[in-house]
């Protein structure tokens, strides 16, 4: 009730009261108590209107406050960035902030007293988010609690936005509905941010988990946090053997200076190395790496190291061989060029020293040694016309252990002036392979003779065995001489390079050629002042 109306009511009453009372008192009242009564009329017109003045007054200050409250609470929920809305308990909108209203392109003077089913008749575009709003209000209702869930709102532009939404039932004590509290912050942000990170993350787990490379994460101190599956099919380590292993344990100790100054590097100049080391197999044996070091950096901070490493042991193994092939090939074509030149006059100077040594008996001595050195030469131009470009070979069924049997019977004369041994054994019959017989005779030839110039100092045994395995004829020839050195190991068969002091260096190159022609293999194990053993491994048939 406003002021005006309230003035105008206590203008007409009091006038009313007046004439009434006054028309009362003057019919029916004895003149005797008339001006008593007149006064306790008086009296009684102030009570009743102070009553109705303080009435009234505090009736006007409770719509104040109701009205202050009602702004304050309109001022608070248009300040919030989530949607509000406020439905009576018969799913009537009460009240809205302008986010909801904005959201559902409601008009603030009209939305009030509308359900939500009243509201999808005028708004056709959000027809299905109202019928979805009734669906997901009944079920809150049914379970008469607080409830959680997604909405999607589609907006006009084409997108939608997406919304958590918490829905606040409200009850009377005799459990019948009272209203509704509705509060919707928008997530499509954050769901956006989710699924680029879901999407980088998933990306980031196949680079680590199906990458061809080995992949391993350490901290700061070199201590390793995580493998990729590819480290287990290249170094046979499982993920519990190395997680928590340090960096310097799996590579061998002459890379661990450099690997601890690397890292450091990386840590401070948030740098990345590159560098090639080998590292251990769980067998034993090693792995050359092709390492790349880059820092894990969170928050411009250094967090950690990701290593990333290639195996190019048999990379590494093919340019090795590439280059002695290529070695080869030149010492072939150097030979093929100067072997014809070097024979004839050879054969020139030993004829004059054959003529010499039958008409001057005073200096034989003389002309046996240069003889000798005349066919030491000559040797070495055999050797090295072997080594001339490859001629086509015809390969014919030659019995292993006869031939065998042959080399080690034109040895012996040798071995016995040494002093040593030789001890042929074979496990089979017959042993069958197709190949070029005088090939492999030289091949043994030079085997057993380094192994006699070996156990040169005397009391020497040779073996030689002949086996027989799947589609291999094995020959492993053991001596128990001064052994080789781990140096010398690594580069035989290169051209020109021996330990002996008149040896060139192409024994070892020829017969390493030799095998390989036949499609064959040949290793060499050996321990210093222990011996040597070689084994070779020829195919019995050939594509």
């Amino acid at each position: 009730m406003t002021k005006k109306k309230f003035l105008i009511l206590y203008f007409l009453g009091s006038i009313v009261w007046i004439f009434s009372t006054n028309y009362l008192l003057e019919q029916y009242a004895p003149s005797s108590y008339l001006h008593l009564l007149t006064r306790m009329k008086e009296v009684m017109y102030i009570g009743i209107t102070a009553f109705l003045f303080y009435y009234f007054i505090n009736k006007i200050e409770e719509l104040n406050t109701s009205k202050e409250d009602k702004e304050r609470l309109l001022t608070l929920i248009n300040s919030m960035v989530d949607f509000i809305n406020f439905k009576d308990g018969k799913g009537r909108w009460i009240e809205a902030n302008e986010v909801a209203l904005e959201l559902f392109g409601l008009d603030k003077n009209s939305f009030r007293g509308k359900t939500d089913m009243e509201l999808s008749e005028t708004e056709d575009f959000y027809k299905n988010s109202f019928l979805y709003c009734i669906t997901s209000d009944e079920e809150t209702w049914k379970k008469g609690e607080i409830s959680r869930i997604e909405e999607y709102i589609p907006l006009k532009n084409g997108s939608f936005k997406t919304f958590d939404t918490i829905k606040v039932p409200l009850f009377h004590e005799n459990g019948s509905r009272k209203g509704m509290v509705i509060i919707g912050r928008d997530i499509t942000e954050k769901k956006e941010i989710d699924r680029l990170l879901k999407e980088s993350q998933q990306q980031y787990k196949s680079l680590f988990l199906y990458s061809q490379d080995i992949i391993f994460m350490m901290d700061l101190e070199g201590g390793i946090t995580n493998v990729n599956p590819q480290f287990n099919t290249v170094t046979g380590f499982d993920a519990e053997e190395i997680i928590e292993r340090n960096i310097t344990e799996i590579f061998p100790e002459r890379f661990k200076e450099s690997i601890i100054h690397d890292m450091a590097e990386i840590r401070h100049k948030q740098t990345h190395k590159h560098c090639e080391m080998e590292v251990f197999h769980k067998k034993g044996h090693t792995l050359t790496l092709e390492c790349t070091a880059v820092p894990m950096i969170i928050n411009d901070q250094t967090a950690g190291i990701i290593c990333y490493g290639k195996d190019v042991t048999k990379l590494r193994l093919a340019e090795e061989k590439l280059r002695r092939t290529e070695k080869l090939s030149v010492v072939g074509e150097l030979s093929a060029s100067i072997a014809h030149e070097i024979r004839n006059p050879l054969t020139s100077l030993k004829g004059f020293v054959q003529v010499l040594e039958t008409d001057d008996p005073k200096h034989q001595f003389y002309y046996r040694i240069m003889e000798e050195e005349l066919d030491r030469i000559n040797h070495i131009v055999s050797e090295l016309l072997l080594l001339a470009k490859p001629q086509e070979v015809k390969f014919i069924e030659a019995n292993m252990e006869k031939l065998l049997y042959n080399v080690i019977s034109l040895l012996k004369t040798e071995a016995s002036l040494h002093n040593i041994a030789i001890d042929f054994t074979s496990t089979t019959n017959k042993v069958a392979i197709l190949c070029e017989p005088n090939q492999l005779k030289q091949l043994f030839i030079n085997i057993i003779k380094n192994a006699i110039e070996a156990s040169a100092d005397g009391d020497g045994i040779i073996s030689v065995d002949l086996q027989h395995e799947n589609h291999f004829a094995v020959i492993v020839v053991k001596d128990n001489g001064i052994g080789i050195s781990n140096k010398l190991l690594e580069r035989l068969g290169e051209p020109f390079y021996s330990s002996k002091e008149k040896g060139t260096g192409l024994g070892l190159t020829v017969s390493f050629k030799i095998v390989q022609s036949h499609g064959g293999t040949i290793h060499f194990a050996s321990e210093q002042n222990k011996g040597t053993v070689v084994t070779i491994k020829l195919p019995i048939k050939r594509s």
